[in-house]
């Protein structure tokens, strides 16, 4: 791990308490989608001589690919990333997880309910991302209904934010949403809390990440603030579709970014992030040593998708077999909490913020 006070990679010199991260599902290998969001929160970060940390949300086990999360880790390395502190894994905090759930119930902040999800879309109005919740069973489960989940309650009013990209956003979460799941059916913690614990205990400072999370972080900043939990900055990057208009993640298009030729993918990603073209004759150190100074996120495309050269991945190929050698420093994960009060929180003003008076969750692990 390397001291704070050396120089940082790529001959950045210091660092700020500027905290970023990069979090990827191994539910396969690297593609180009998930490349420009990497470069972006990496390129933010060392501009910035903030520490930049990884992260795996292995959390839904069912759909993770064996072998995936070290191909994704030797993947980046590959490309010139280096990381600080050790990666953390979902999958081993699931103790902060039902810790921060014990937290809002406490509060009255949660209840259980009985609805299955062909019984929500029969009974919810659409929403933004699916059928709103219509509150059946915030009042109370009905007499012989058993739990299903674990929902929040969520609180009228307008979640404003400003993006660091994509600008002012605002968002009636009850109205758009609706209660929405914390646990579900399986007993798997949902996303929206593990990312919020998860963002508290590494003591995230500023989010950059695909915009195709960016209708979930009006609940994520409620959660911060039903929770006590220091509010990160957002800035949400364009999503990369392929030809047809599909997500790259989802696109059979989606090959592999090529580990063994790494600079046709980090130049064309580079460019889709709307950064000043790089000098030709770069090879890969030297071209994050030049490109790290000369990233603004001014220059990112206010945009919610481009679609990717080739309607793929830039010199795709198949995974590689080689091993490479780590270029991170692997020194012991810490999973303290950072937390505080509504004063102390990162990122631009929130409007009409419920909860004001709630303290900091204490997240012990059991």
């Amino acid at each position: 791990m390397r001291d704070r006070s050396d120089p940082g990679p790529n001959g950045v010199p210091g660092h700020s308490a500027y905290r970023g991260r990069f979090a990827p599902s191994p539910t396969g290998p690297l593609h180009f989608g998930s490349l420009l969001a990497a470069m972006a929160s990496y390129a933010d970060a060392r501009a910035n001589r903030g520490i930049w940390l990884l992260r795996m949300e292995d959390l839904d086990r069912t759909r993770e690919v064996p072998g995936a999360a070290d191909l994704i880790l030797r993947t980046l390395s590959a490309l010139g990333f280096e990381w600080d502190e050790g990666v953390a894994y979902q999958s081993r905090r699931t103790d902060a997880y039902r810790d921060a759930l014990d937290t809002l119930q406490a509060r009255g902040l949660t209840y259980p309910c009985g609805c299955s999800r062909a019984e929500v879309a029969r009974a919810g109005r659409s929403g933004l991302e699916g059928p709103v919740y219509p509150g059946t069973c915030r009042a109370g489960l009905a007499l012989g209904r058993s739990a299903r989940t674990e929902r929040f309650r969520t609180p009228a009013g307008a979640i404003v934010f400003e993006d660091g990209i994509q600008g002012q956003q605002e968002q009636r979460v009850d109205d758009a949403v609706g209660d929405f799941v914390l646990r579900r059916a399986d007993g798997i913690h949902a996303y929206q809390l593990a990312v919020v614990v998860d963002d508290a205990l590494q003591g995230i400072t500023r989010v950059v990440r695909g915009a195709d999370l960016l209708l979930s972080t009006p609940r994520q900043i409620l959660l911060q603030r039903a929770l006590g939990f220091s509010r990160p900055g957002y800035a949400h990057v364009p999503l990369v579709l392929d030809a047809n208009g599909r997500k790259l993640s989802k696109s059979l298009a989606a090959a592999p970014v090529d580990a063994r030729d790494p600079l046709p993918a980090l130049r064309a990603a580079w460019a889709l992030l709307g950064q000043i073209p790089a000098p030709a004759d770069l090879h890969l150190d030297a071209f994050w040593s030049w490109a790290i100074p000369e990233w603004r996120i001014a220059r990112v495309p206010s945009k919610t998708a481009v679609v990717c050269p080739n309607g793929s991945s830039p010199r795709a190929r198949e995974p590689s077999a080689h091993t490479f050698t780590p270029r991170p420093s692997n020194g012991p994960q810490s999973d303290r909490l950072q937390s505080a009060g509504p004063d102390q929180r990162h990122g631009p003003a929130l409007l009409r913020e419920p909860y004001p008076d709630a303290g900091p969750a204490s997240l012990g692990n059991r």
